[in-house]
């Protein structure tokens, strides 16, 4: 798995380049809570059940039916504001559902585990991509802090961080640009 801030920082790249308007805090903090939710399912792991079983690390919860449900969940409970199947509230489910699932997209992108359960619960196979780029971060806290972690980190600047940061500044840049060519055509 990749550590907890990145799948964040993706989350928050994701965020950035949404449709949704008029942003909050409850937007911004249900993103990355899908986005890092999926690990709890290492939990498991002190309760026996299996690495590879549907309900172990990288199982159901990292799957698209799992990422579906979840956004559709925290879509209908924390945006009930929203009117249901509006535009806007599309664009939140979308935002929350690639939250969601980018936490899988990066797992397979790890060097190690057993891959990921993407099409669970209807097939338990486990997938990698054929790049496995990221270094795996160790489960705990105290093994996080340490020379495994250091070299988590630095992975995870290379392939997550700075491409999140880069995709953001871009969009800003892009965003200012047609907003300034609007201005110009009033």
């Amino acid at each position: 798995m990749a550590s907890v801030f990145s799948h964040a920082i993706a989350s928050v790249a994701l965020g950035k380049v949404s449709f949704v308007k008029e942003i909050n805090w409850k937007f911004w903090l249900a993103g990355i809570f899908c986005a890092v939710v999926p690990d709890a399912d290492a939990i498991g792991f002190f309760m026996g059940i299996p690495y590879d079983s549907l309900m172990g690390h990288r199982g159901i919860t990292h799957s698209i039916f799992f990422a579906i449900i979840l956004s559709l969940f925290i879509s209908i409970i924390c945006f009930q504001h929203e009117q249901l199947f509006s535009k806007k509230w599309w664009a939140i489910f979308l935002f929350l559902f690639l939250s969601t699932i980018s936490h899988g997209i990066i797992d397979t992108m790890t060097t190690g585990g057993l891959g990921v359960a993407f099409f669970a619960p209807f097939n338990n196979e486990r997938y990698f991509f054929p790049w496995k780029v990221i270094q795996v971060s160790p489960i705990g806290i105290s093994k996080f802090f340490s020379e495994w972690g250091w070299r988590v980190i630095k992975s995870e600047i290379k392939w997550i961080w700075i491409p999140s940061f880069i995709i953001i500044i871009l969009w800003e840049i892009i965003k200012n640009t047609f907003s300034k060519k609007s201005k110009f055509e009033n």
